[in-house]
């Protein structure tokens, strides 16, 4: 591979990782974020019936 290939590769794989990290600690610092979290149990689409 190039020298350009090699550089164009970490650049690409540097920034993924990056975005990758920023948003785990996006996630994990934020506060009042556990608040937010739902599963789908929480979901109600309201097209069916209700028992």
């Amino acid at each position: 591979m190039t020298a350009e290939g090699w550089i164009m590769m970490l650049v690409s794989v540097g920034g993924m990782c990056a975005f990758l990290g920023w948003c785990v600690y996006k996630v994990v610092a934020t506060p009042g974020s556990t608040e937010h979290l739902h599963s789908q149990a929480d979901i109600d689409p309201g097209d069916r019936e209700k028992d």
